[in-house]
């Protein structure tokens, strides 16, 4: 637009500074550029002032902060990060808090907006000037609590900078996103930047996770763990104790620094108690009484895509999840067996242009907790969808439990039409998406709308 300033970072495959004469034409009035020496000469033939300012990308959020008046500085921020439960526990967290007299924003994979009224969902964590511009938008709609998820990527690329942090929740860490970090050790040390954030006031780390029982050594701010197993000298805990899985939901005591109480939630599963932990751990961080952040939990709504269910008057139980690491599909499968009276049935596929070493452990993973596996088509991108079942398939050592069906809408069908009324079926994978992507195309599918029209009869 016509007077903006026009910033060019380096990326894995070009720099910015190659669309320069398009930003020129829209009428920028000068250029950030990062240093690099491809793009010297393209940066002396820029007709408006090019500046060129070291690590760029990493000053981006504060530059954009900067640009909007540190919007962050007058709003509680809390950040979210792990591998799996980000969605569910930004998302239960924002919904805890929010109220009439005190709206809360959220930010992250299903969109941004105040809780209840998101916008089109985009990336987890936004680019440093969109994530900025949301927030000074949520600031003048009177969203002074906000809470973010922020993924490796986000952490990795500075998009968070400029954002005044004052909780960060640690879900968990496991296996994802090696393609782009490469080890798990990179992957965990992106999302221990979250923790040494300055300013943070209070960082709420998972005690039942190896790596969280690790960064409660690193972090400087105040701890406060949650779990169900205790860390002897550790931090202050919140913890569950006695839990109960039945068909109506979960129940468990929980103890904490400020008095101890019943959880209960409509929520399946074991791991989704640690995801209501997390989320009671945020809460009484922020100062919510015990009483009314049990109160709250109780009354907590399933978030899309997250362990969702749908039931007819005929025809099995279907679930829909987002898992699409080989720990969270154990994850999701073990806490429905407790909710089980037939056979379990699993259908899921894995992402093109994604991490190819996690194909075959989900294989694996589905064999051993589910009766009946479906494999078929997640977001093939650029690969062959055949070729991600083959690399799938090799992780299975018993093939007669298992069928293979390409396209994602008749291998719901079939599990949805084989399994009994006592059957569960988990379709995993995409969970709130509501397209599949083949190449660079995004075509209209989601897994909700088919369990939804298939359970009332209806396809």
């Amino acid at each position: 637009m016509p007077g903006e300033v026009f910033l060019a970072v380096a990326g894995h495959h070009h720099h910015g500074l190659s669309h320069v004469r398009e930003a020129v034409r829209r009428g920028v009035v000068a250029v950030l550029w990062e240093p690099a020496a491809a793009v010297e000469d393209l940066a002396r033939e820029v007709p408006v002032p090019c500046i060129a300012v070291p690590r760029l990308r990493e000053r981006m959020g504060e530059l954009a902060a900067r640009f909007h008046g540190h919007p962050s500085r007058a709003m509680q921020v809390v950040g979210v990060t792990g591998t799996d439960g980000k969605t569910s526990v930004s998302q239960c967290l924002a919904g805890a808090l929010d109220s009439d007299s005190r709206p809360c924003g959220v930010i992250g994979t299903l969109g941004s907006g105040r809780y209840g009224e998101l916008g089109r969902p985009g990336l987890t964590t936004p680019d440093p000037v969109s994530l900025q511009a949301f927030l000074a938008d949520m600031g003048r709609r009177n969203l002074h609590q906000v809470v973010m998820e922020v993924s490796s990527h986000a952490l990795d690329q500075s998009r968070v900078g400029g954002v005044d942090f004052d909780v960060a929740i640690l879900t968990n860490l496991g296996r994802d996103h090696l393609d782009y970090h490469g080890t798990v050790e990179a992957y965990g040390e992106a999302k221990a930047r979250l923790f040494a954030w300055p300013g943070l006031k209070t960082a709420v780390v998972n005690l039942d996770d190896p790596f969280g029982r690790l960064l409660v050594e690193r972090v400087q701010a105040p701890v406060l763990g949650y779990g169900l197993r205790a860390m002897a000298d550790g931090p202050e805990q919140v913890l569950a104790t006695q839990p109960e899985f039945h068909a109506d939901g979960i129940r468990a005591h929980v103890t904490t620094p400020w008095g101890e109480g019943e959880l209960e939630s409509p929520w399946l599963g074991c791991f989704n108690l640690q995801n209501l932990l997390a989320v009671l751990a945020g809460l009484l961080s922020l100062d919510v009484s015990l009483t009314d952040a049990l109160e709250r939990l109780h009354h907590s709504p399933a978030v899309p895509g997250r362990m969702e269910r749908f039931r007819g008057i005929r025809g099995p139980l279907v679930v829909v999840d987002y898992a699409h690491t080989h720990e969270a599909l154990a994850q999701v499968l073990q806490a429905l067996r407790a909710h089980c009276g037939g056979r379990l049935w699993c259908v899921f596929g894995c992402g093109g242009d994604r991490d190819p070493g996690k194909r075959p452990l989900m294989a694996a993973m589905a064999q051993r907790y589910a009766d009946q596996v479906v494999v078929t088509s997640d977001n093939p991108r650029h690969e062959d969808p055949l070729a991600i079942i083959e690399a799938i398939c090799v992780g299975f050592s018993d093939l007669s439990r298992v069928h293979v069906e390409a396209d994602r809408e008749a291998a719901i069908r079939h599990a949805f039409c084989q399994a009994g009324r006592e059957d569960v079926v988990l379709v995993a994978g995409k969970g709130h998406e509501t397209w599949q992507i083949f190449g660079d195309e995004q075509r209209p599918f989601s897994d909700r709308t088919l369990a939804l029209r298939l359970v009332e009869g209806e396809a």
